[in-house]
């Protein structure tokens, strides 16, 4: 994840990645048995993403699982009519195209769906070489989810078992082997372990090397909650962009250019500042295309689409100015035979027509003759200069066209002598000047950016507020406040001494300065605490896995063996320091038929004696 003051590249301007998964290869065969027994298979079974490979000792091991893929599957139409059968995780490429069609075996972070499930199982095994037709001769750790219900985990023998025919299983919960991987294999320790995924945030005490299942907390927020957050701020922030605000677009934001907040109030104060939001702010840029109208067509087509616009624009200005030359033809014509009446001694019709032109005296009559002359011949040598000027110049870039005069009012709208000045100016009408045609400029990179402002902060602050999205629950802080305050002060300062973060929703920048922060705050004066964040905290909980594997091949007391699982039922596991508690299923006695019958006997006897008494 990006840190939060770096700047990006061209003035914090950010590229979306849109990143398109690949499809995985399938490997021919798994890898070769070190030893009598065969090589376990690892799968961490996460909500997210699925994470699969081989617990090879040594070299072979790798430095990664094989396989790594979104937790999803798409079902095409034509499926049941023999078309495209379904696709999983990476097959599917982008997600956004199928994002209506996609499925996940999990509610929350518990798998429900057997039937979506199983589609997983088959993609892990059939790309790891694992031949599914017949069965999986492979040892398999899987993860599960904190106090798993003992229905999904039912479920998930019975699909092991039944389907696949492994030879044995053993459960762990992922944060756990997270945790037991970053530590000393020969310390066992106690401590807080916070483990925030994509749908849930888990608090659990670990005393003396086991986790105190009575004790574990999950707030119901996690990256999923963050990213459908972050969608909403931005579409509501540019309403003009919905479909390009993408759920996968988001999870990139949070993962890239998301932190946390040490002090959330006193950053939000920063974010004010006018310099400190240029210097942070990180522009998104969308994906557009600069390809305008007329972008495409040749130098000649441009140039005779050139020659038709001046052309119209003369010819709009001819008419225009054809339209004034009438009007004050039809104006001067008026004052004219004002004037002939004053000629003609025709004094009372000629004062009456003085008074309706609003004028008060002949000199002012002759004036105005005189200047609207002076402008009727002027805009018919106008005419005259635009008919003779046929040829235009469209050599430039940038066309020059003529000026488009305003259209004047008539002499019947004016209402006071004043308005007249501006049509009869006294000064020597300018030659009519070329000039260069302003086009608008308008910047299509700037319009396609997303401003990712206080959005930063904002999005991954709701597993420390979750009242932000409106939920009634507490956060990170108030949680392990909680629960440190269920156990005695001596307990309480060994939790302290060791409080682990894992999961992918903890790697944002920022987060462990936060949780010391938290923990100052609530713990007492000058007592001591230690924050260790996991080295990979996607990974560690496959590595931590893989480790346990190899170290308990041999030990029969934490697998669990298909006649283990036709004995005691789906639900049974074998506990181990990875593991959740083992709570079996208390069912009441039934009493054998014998018995029954005996007590129905005595009661009927019971009822008729008491009957006889009545009588």
């Amino acid at each position: 994840m990006a840190a939060s003051g770096t700047a990006g590249p061209a003035g914090n301007v950010f590229p979306f990645r849109d990143a398109r998964a690949t499809p995985d290869p399938v490997l021919e065969a798994g890898p070769v048995a070190h030893g009598p027994l065969p090589v376990p298979l690892v799968l961490d079974n996460g909500s997210f993403q699925v994470r699969a490979g081989w617990a090879c000792p040594g070299p072979d091991a790798g430095l990664e699982p094989r396989l790594q893929f979104r937790a999803v599957c798409a079902r095409g139409r034509g499926a049941a009519r023999g078309g495209a059968g379904p696709q999983v995780g990476n097959a599917l490429g982008s997600l956004e195209p199928l994002r209506w069609m996609l499925r996940s075996p999990f509610d929350r972070n518990v798998p429900v769906n057997l039937e979506l499930q199983e589609l997983l199982f088959d993609y892990c095994f059939q790309h790891l070489g694992v031949s599914s037709q017949g069965c999986v001769d492979h040892p398999i750790v899987l993860t599960e989810a904190v106090c798993n219900p003992l229905y999904s985990r039912q479920m998930m023998s019975e699909l092991l078992f039944e389907c696949y025919g492994v030879p044995k299983v053993a459960y762990g919960i992922d944060s756990l082997f997270s945790f037991y991987h970053n530590k000393p294999k020969t310390l066992i320790s106690s401590g807080l372990i916070i483990s925030s995924g994509y749908q849930c945030t888990h608090i659990l005490p670990i005393l003396e090397g086991r986790l105190d299942a009575k004790n574990c907390k999950r707030i119901n927020l996690g990256g999923s909650q963050a990213a459908g957050y972050l969608q909403r701020l931005l579409q509501l922030k540019y309403p003009g962009h919905l479909a390009a605000i993408t759920l996968s677009r988001m999870e990139e934001i949070l993962h890239e250019h998301s932190y946390i907040a040490e002090d959330y109030v006193e950053e939000l104060q920063k974010w004010r500042c006018p310099d400190y939001y240029e210097n942070n702010v990180h522009k998104m840029q969308l994906p557009f295309s600069s390809k305008l109208l007329g972008s495409t067509l040749t130098a000649e087509e441009k140039q005779e689409r050139r020659q038709q616009q001046l052309r119209r624009l003369q010819e709009l200005n001819a008419r225009r100015r054809e339209e004034k030359l009438q009007l004050d033809q039809e104006r001067l014509d008026r004052l004219q035979y004002v004037q002939e009446l004053l000629e003609d001694g025709q004094m009372d019709q000629f004062h009456k027509a003085l008074m309706e032109l609003n004028m008060d005296s002949p000199e002012e009559l002759q004036s105005y003759i005189h200047k609207l002359s002076s402008a009727v011949e002027q805009a018919k040598q106008k005419i005259l200069q635009s008919e003779v000027t046929l040829e235009v110049d469209v050599v430039d870039s940038k066309p020059e066209t003529p000026d488009l005069e305003p259209l004047e009012p008539s002499l019947e709208d004016v209402e006071n002598i004043n308005d007249f000045e501006p049509l009869f100016s006294e000064e020597t009408p300018e030659v009519e000047k070329p000039v260069a045609a302003v086009q608008p400029v308008f910047n299509l990179a700037a319009y396609h950016q997303l401003f990712v402002g206080t959005e930063r902060i904002r999005a991954p602050e709701i597993i420390f507020q979750p009242s932000l999205l409106g939920e009634e629950q507490a956060g990170i802080a108030e949680t392990l406040q909680y629960i440190l305050d269920r156990y005695p002060k001596d307990i309480q300062e060994v939790l302290v001494q060791n409080v682990f973060l894992t999961g992918g929703n903890l790697m944002y920048p920022g987060l462990k300065v936060r949780i010391e922060k938290e923990l100052l705050a609530m713990r007492p004066f000058q007592s001591s605490f230690q924050v260790q964040l996991a080295s990979n905290p996607v990974l560690d909980a496959w590595y931590g896995a893989r480790d346990w594997a190899l170290d308990h091949l041999d030990d029969d007391a934490v697998w669990i063996t298909r006649k283990e699982y036709e004995e005691k039922g789906g639900e049974y596991f074998k506990e181990h320091f990875a593991s959740n508690i083992y709570v079996p299923i208390h069912l009441p006695k039934q009493a054998s038929r014998s018995s029954e019958a005996q007590a129905s006997g005595k009661g009927s006897g019971a009822s008729g004696g008491s009957a006889g008494e009545q009588a």
